[in-house]
């Protein structure tokens, strides 16, 4: 039994849906990484933001108090945006690792189904061969055990081997006494 070219489609098929989902969830990934890092920044900002006030209390500069307020109120308000974001990019990471896992697992399915297949194909094909062997075996054996037969039958004196009891009835070999 070979290995059909539906089974082989099908795992090439499989194979593009694995590199599909697995391109999406790197996609993905490479996402919730970049608002990891936007998330890192807010938080950086805010301190900044609230070193400045710490800088201008010291020193007494009112445009650089309220530039710090205003730094740690915008990144307070970016960190409210992104969170949720990130917690969304979470789930869809989730999600598409489920589906690269899943399309992983059915490739392997399919390529389980070719290996059996040929698996199969070898086998029959050993088994052939083997049962050819038998055979020529067989017949060796059926052809010298016919030879043997033949000299074991006693040739009539006067006759020739290929006289004897094997040979065909109506066929003269023209020595024939009636």
């Amino acid at each position: 039994m070979a290995v059909s070219r539906a089974l082989r489609r099908l795992l090439r098929i499989r194979d593009l849906e694995e590199e599909q989902a697995r391109l999406a969830l790197e996609a993905a990934l490479g996402d919730r990484h970049r608002l990891e890092q936007a998330l890192e920044a807010t938080v950086g900002r805010e301190r900044g933001g609230r070193r400045m006030v710490q800088d201008s209390a010291r020193s007494g500069e009112l445009p650089d108090r309220l530039a710090g307020l205003e730094e740690s109120r915008t990144a307070e308000r970016l960190a409210a945006v992104l969170t949720p974001r990130l917690a969304a990019a979470d789930e869809e990471v989730l999600g598409l690792r489920e589906d690269y896992l899943d399309a992983r697992v059915e490739r392997r399915q399919a390529e389980t189904l070719i290996e059996e297949a040929e698996a199969a194909a070898a086998l029959d094909g050993e088994r052939r061969s083997q049962q050819g062997l038998d055979d020529w075996f067989r017949n060796r054996m059926h052809r010298a055990a016919q030879q043997a037969g033949r000299s074991a039958v006693p040739v009539p004196p006067g006759k020739t081997e290929g006289e004897g009891p094997g040979r065909r009835e109506g066929a003269s070999s023209g020595s024939e006494k009636s």
